[in-house]
């Protein structure tokens, strides 16, 4: 008796900001991995797989709201369910 549930479609561009337009909360049901040239990062919160890059937190900077500043990374972006 296991649950089969499909798994939707991980769109070209997604965030893990709830307040982002591009934050679809069914793809967080599941775990997702990004690859950024051919290594797996965990500290990705948004990503473009069209334009090539990720956004990652910086660790030490904030902007004016408390919340971290992102930095942008480029390179060959891959998204895929674990």
């Amino acid at each position: 008796m296991t649950d089969t549930t499909s798994q939707p479609a991980l769109p070209d561009r997604l965030s893990g900001n709830p307040r982002s337009p591009h934050h679809v909360a069914a793809c967080f049901e599941f775990n997702i991995g990004i690859r950024l040239n051919g290594k797996e990062r965990f500290d990705v919160e948004e990503y473009c797989i069209s334009e090539g890059w990720v956004k990652i937190p910086s660790p030490k900077a904030l902007d004016r709201r408390g919340q971290p500043l992102l930095i942008t990374l480029k390179g060959t972006v891959e998204a895929f369910y674990k």
